[in-house]
């Protein structure tokens, strides 16, 4: 059986899903479709419909995502009822199932209802993503992130690799994809150092990136200012700072809204259309720490961003715009133990006015802590914690982690329910807008297909094309091969046959020819991924070989 025919069974399994409940497929209203197309995904990690309930609430009146509410989508990975970011991210760019931190690669467990086996050779093969169909199609591309730009989400949309946490893997490809404009965070994975994240292969990123041309800035003024068709924006060595936050702890950063508008208004340039990804990133980071105020901020600071790309798309009349998150996380609920018997006479006020006196999220709160704890009773003023009895002074003063009782408190205060600090497994909302709205209960895999065919491709011939495995295709052309792992952070795959040796390096858009004792390098618009075990290149390494 071929590729293409196990992609297609996987595809139909993963798109139908449980074939006892009937989901509506997303329609692509072709006869309105013009060249050419653009498409912006907008992704709130981690976000949930009650989060989106109470935001709208504390906002006090309506959001942009309001106006383009069109269905809900089904977020199970292959394995789990529960995802994970890694394969929720793979199947929105990949429209591929997949499995616990897997990016961008097939998976290696399918237990899920309803999906179909793939041959055990195919796990961890990497499968063309959205952006890298954009690219091929002339497009320009983007990337935005208010976490690590290398964070599971973008990387989905960027990236192959086993594991979201191969940071040095996802950065470097990402770079070598030559995305136009590429904002966020992650700053200190661009190049060698002595922090968590920082390159432990010898690459300077920066230094390559500036070879590239891009406008390599740091600020939110350096950002506005650019008149670059090329930007690189790494505004903090690992994540931005939530939004309500930003002005009092950094003030530099800008805000999602403007990344996405500044990069609508670079990308627009080009006359083949764009392709951008957003993503509200730490909405999914306070959901975790049940921290309501961050929820509540970045949720507000995703819509604005949402609104920005609409109002691009109601002008220009042929861009899809889809909004949606990747899974639940936290169980959040506008009511909780305390008022189980009070709920029904309940006011708004009891449950929004408690959280309006915060001005800063958990994490704002305590980065303004002082060292001895001097200043607990004005950090947990900062978030909305005032006249603290005594009983819950004393519970701050002696927290192991003052930050998860400041959240219980405030929680407390505003009658909101959390019921674990993990991910949750419920349907969330769709939100899409333009000449190919999608609507109706779908699953998560069918936006990718759905914005596949808005550009004019298709994903799984895309993969053909882009990721083939290069041990079988090298050796078909009767070359020797191996792959070289003398330096294990930089894997290399070597062909030799008579006098020629090729030499493929990972990650990277290039290939070395060398014949006769010359050299050459080939540089491509496709990248070379190593999945642990094969070495994966496109059709058009292969036509330089002979």
């Amino acid at each position: 059986m071929k590729y293409s025919k196990k992609w297609s069974s996987l595809f139909l399994a993963s798109t139908i899903a449980l074939s006892s409940i009937s989901i509506a497929q997303p329609q692509v209203q072709a006869a309105k479709v013009k060249k050419p197309t653009n498409v912006i995904m907008l992704v709130m990690d981690g976000s949930s419909n009650n989060a989106v309930t109470l935001s709208r609430w504390y906002k006090g009146e309506g959001l942009a995502m309001d106006e383009i509410l069109s269905g809900a989508v089904r977020t199970y990975s292959a394995e789990s009822a529960i995802t994970d970011s890694a394969p929720a991210a793979t199947a929105l760019a990949t429209g591929h199932k997949s499995n616990d931190k897997y990016i961008g690669v097939l998976p290696s467990v399918i237990n899920s209802p309803g999906l179909a086996q793939i041959a055990k050779e195919d796990a961890f093969r990497p499968v063309a993503n959205v952006l890298e169909g954009a690219k091929q199609q002339g497009k320009a591309t983007g990337l935005i992130s208010t976490s690590e730009i290398q964070h599971a989400t973008p990387a989905g949309f960027s990236a192959h690799v086993n594991n979201r946490s191969q940071y040095d893997d996802i950065a470097e490809q990402q770079v070598y994809q030559n995305i136009d404009v590429v904002l966020g965070g992650g700053l200190e994975s661009l190049a060698p150092g002595t922090t968590k994240n920082a390159r432990k292969d010898g690459e300077n990123l920066v230094d390559v990136l500036k070879e590239k041309n891009y406008d390599l800035v740091k600020t939110r003024d350096e950002l506005l200012n650019s008149k670059s068709s090329k930007i690189w924006g790494s505004f903090a060595p690992s994540d931005l700072a939530y939004d309500l936050d930003r002005a009092k702890t950094r003030a530099s950063e800008p805000t999602l809204a403007e990344m996405t508008s500044k990069a609508i208004d670079t990308l627009k340039k080009d006359e083949d259309g764009f392709f951008l990804f957003v993503e509200g990133s730490k909405v999914d980071w306070a959901a975790h720490a049940n921290d309501t105020i961050g929820i509540i901020s970045d949720i507000l600071s995703f819509d604005a961003a949402v609104k920005e790309a609409v109002d691009f798309a109601k002008k220009d009349g042929n861009t899809m715009v889809i909004a949606v998150t990747d899974h639940g996380n936290s169980g959040i609920t506008m009511g909780n133990v305390n008022t189980t018997s009070t709920y029904s006479s309940i006011p708004v006020s009891a449950y929004i006015d408690p959280l309006k006196k915060a001005k800063m999220t958990v994490e704002g709160a305590l980065s303004q802590l002082k060292e001895d704890k001097s200043n607990i009773v004005e950090v947990a003023v900062l978030y909305g914690l005032d006249d603290l009895s005594e009983d819950e002074l004393a519970t701050l003063k002696s927290a192991k982690d003052m930050g998860k009782e400041m959240v219980k408190m405030l929680a407390n205060r505003a009658n909101i329910g959390y019921t674990t600090g993990g991910h949750t497994g419920e349907d969330v909302f769709l939100y899409s807008f333009g000449p190919s709205k999608i609507t109706g209960l779908v699953e998560n895999t069918d936006l990718a297909h759905a914005m596949a065919q808005f550009m004019g491709f298709d994903l799984n011939k895309l993969t053909d094309d882009l990721y083939l495995p290069a041990t079988k295709v090298f050796t078909e052309k009767g070359y020797t091969t191996k792959i070289d792992l003398t330096d294990k952070e930089n894997p290399k795959f070597i062909a030799q046959k008579n006098d020629v040796t090729v030499t493929i390096p990972v990650n990277k858009n290039t290939l070395i020819y060398e014949q006769n004792k010359t050299t050459k390098t080939h540089t491509f618009d496709t990248i070379n991924v190593y999945n642990g075990t094969e070495f994966y290149v496109s059709k058009k390494v292969l036509k330089v070989i002979k």
